[in-house]
């Protein structure tokens, strides 16, 4: 306990950015956008389907735009790339509120998803990858309680204050909070390292006792080995969420039932992000990376099956299990095995698969009801693509983990 909180009073700053940058950057996300949903269909006189194919293309634009950006991470300080990304989040939450036509949407989620999901939370998980070393799941994992915050506090908040106050309305609060958000960040970075981040000896290489570029990850077959269980969470999580009400709809429950269970959800997800940075400072992503998404398979297994809230909630547990793992694990696992030296480029490689992900996994579902195939039958399809995703995982992380170094 003593050693805990002597490293969090040591690196105080360092964890508060990492943990407010992850805040800010729920106004691009998918948990917060889609409070709007109901409104923003209203206004401009859209179709559950409409609106879908919007978010979908906004969002798979982001990610291809987030493979050339997030290599800035390589380049510049936090304290000098955090606040222009902040003051492009509150560009963006402004475009919301005063967006006049349904033509601007596709560039409106563009700009919130590539700025709020992609670039806010890029910055945070980059700085911590590199700013902390023997201590990387705990950095990851204090960091991400930023955005767990956010979900957890934001939606009842903002959904109170949607009918006094007005939707536009709260876009502009949106952007006034990324705006303040920059003084703190500036005044928690007095004393920022250069953009390397830490001195030269303190750089963590990867396989081989080397720091890969890009390009060689990009060519290496453990990347291409772990592309589907990168897709799988974000795709699949995000569809899930996205499709509350339907699937509210289908099970014959309220859609307040539902939602009720959400922040034990929250409460979940926030301790197995903390339990796995903690194994993962122990034990390392080699070790753990294999079995990580086993309980996505038993989540959906679950959801698909499920007669009542509590055996949703059933799912929602194996669901937390693996969200909060995957905050920490997934982050440091491209340190561990391709160095720290271009960890930025390489990380926006892989994040950028993610928000594309979080593009396809509402696309599909919402494609295959029109077509006719339910959710509980695409649920129990969605436990088999884990299922997959884990073998290769496993196959992939194995036949590499000997060439990572000795210390590793």
């Amino acid at each position: 306990m003593a050693r805990g909180f002597e490293f969090f009073r040591l690196n105080a700053n360092w964890l508060s950015v990492g943990a407010l940058l992850m805040f800010l950057s729920s106004f691009g996300q998918t948990f917060f956008i889609s409070l709007f949903a109901g409104e923003i269909r209203d206004e401009f006189g859209l179709s559950h389907g409409q609106w879908g194919g919007i978010y979908t293309l906004g969002t798979a634009v982001s990610a291809a735009v987030m493979v050339w950006a997030g290599g800035l991470t390589d380049r510049f300080r936090v304290r000098t790339l955090a606040p222009v990304v902040l003051v492009l989040l509150a560009g963006a939450c402004t475009w919301m509120a005063t967006a006049q036509s349904a033509w601007v949407l596709p560039g409106v989620i563009l700009a919130l998803r590539f700025c709020g999901q992609g670039m806010t939370s890029h910055v945070a998980v980059v700085a911590m990858s590199r700013w902390f070393v023997k201590t990387r799941g705990r950095a990851l994992s204090v960091a991400l309680l930023g955005f767990a915050v956010g979900e957890a506090l934001l939606p009842i908040v903002f959904v109170w204050l949607m009918g006094p106050v007005g939707w536009r309305s709260l876009w502009m609060v949106a952007a006034a909070m990324a705006l303040l958000g920059i003084p703190i960040l500036i005044a928690l970075l007095r004393n920022e390292r250069t953009p390397q981040s830490m001195a030269r000896e303190n750089q963590a290489p990867g396989m081989g006792g080397r720091h890969w570029t890009r390009g060689q990850a990009f060519r290496h077959r453990l990347f291409w080995f772990m592309v589907p269980a990168l897709l799988g969470p974000s795709a699949f999580n995000t569809a899930f969420f996205f499709q509350q009400v339907h699937f509210a709809e289908i099970k014959g429950w309220a859609h307040l039932e539902l939602v009720a269970l959400f922040p034990v959800f929250t409460a979940m997800s926030i301790g197995a992000m903390v339990i796995s940075g903690w194994a993962l400072d122990k034990w390392g992503t080699a070790r753990l990376m294999p079995m990580y998404q086993l309980p996505m398979v038993a989540a959906f297994i679950a959801f698909s099956m499920a007669s009542s809230p509590a055996g949703a909630l059933v799912g929602l547990f194996f669901l937390a299990v693996t969200t909060g793992a995957n905050s920490t694990l997934i982050n440091a696992f491209w340190a561990e095995f391709y160095g720290t030296g271009h960890i930025g480029a390489i990380k926006a490689m892989a994040a950028a698969v993610m928000v594309l992900g979080s593009a396809i996994g509402p696309g599909i579902t919402g494609v295959l009801i029109d077509l006719g195939v339910g959710l509980e039958v695409q649920y129990l399809g969605v436990a088999a693509y884990f299922l997959l995703a884990t073998l290769m995982m496993t196959i992939g992380v194995l036949g590499a983990r000997q060439d990572l170094p000795v210390a590793a």
